[in-house]
């Protein structure tokens, strides 16, 4: 649950990583704990002095935001992260007035939800936007995971730990085929297919230039060594936390 499947042979990608901003404890490891059982991977903030920050360094693909918080309440640090991000915002409040859920949805949160809250009615909204972010109802590019990889179709960037890389046509195409089956051997001619309509043109030399690039914008990210060549094989990618 709340992962996504990939274009080649069904493959489900792990997984959706959420940032809860919850100065309540016993709520933050509540929803943590339950989440967790869902495949989602949950950071809870505990310094609140940098939250912005925390955004940023964190790069989630959803925030679960409370109201109420040390230092600046959530409406504000929410029209912050508006400025810079589309990233989905589910508000998490006691305040349950109807001006503070209206106001809430002005700051530019996705969803308000009064707490208490039920963890299932929880888990349904933040499936739901996820699905309108990243899944079948979004509007945007599709994103494809992978551990802590993320590949960015429609902005043609690999993303890991708050950095990015821009990605020609070839490198996306080919980052996307080895994605799809990390911990795998992916043959060349697989590649080869992949990328180029006609492969039977094309040079293998071609193959390995655009391997020996992806390789450094992955190390440009902090994942080097995680494209092994396999001689006489193919390629394979093998990325933290991910197992074949």
């Amino acid at each position: 649950m709340g992962r996504k499947t990939l274009p080649w042979l069904g493959v489900v990608a792990l997984q959706y990583r959420l940032l809860l901003i919850e100065d309540d404890m016993k709520i933050a490891e509540a929803v943590r704990e339950f989440l967790a059982r869902y495949g989602f991977t949950v950071t809870i903030v505990t310094e609140f002095t940098n939250a912005l920050e925390q955004v940023w360094a964190n790069d989630p693909h959803l925030i679960l935001l409370d109201v109420t918080l040390p230092y600046q309440d959530g409406f504000h640090l929410c029209r912050a992260i508006r400025r810079r991000s589309r990233v989905p915002i589910l508000f998490l409040s006691a305040r349950a007035g109807e001006m503070e859920q209206i106001f809430g949805m002005e700051s530019g949160a996705d969803d308000y939800i009064t707490k208490p809250f039920s963890l299932e009615v929880l888990l349904a909204k933040v499936r739901a936007a996820l699905r309108r972010a990243y899944g079948e109802l979004s509007p945007q590019a599709a994103r494809v995971l992978a551990g802590p990889l993320e590949l960015d179709l429609g902005a043609a960037e690999l993303r890991h730990g708050g950095q990015r890389q821009a990605l020609s046509r070839t490198e996306l195409l080919l980052l996307q085929r080895l994605m799809a089956t990390p911990g795998r051997i992916v043959s060349r001619e697989d590649c080869l297919e992949a990328v180029w309509d006609d492969a039977a043109f094309v040079d293998d030399n071609t193959l390995s230039v655009n391997v020996t690039r992806l390789r450094s914008k992955l190390a440009a990210v902090g994942l080097e060594g995680v494209l092994e060549t396999k001689r006489g094989l193919g390629y394979i990618l093998l990325l933290p936390g991910v197992e074949a």
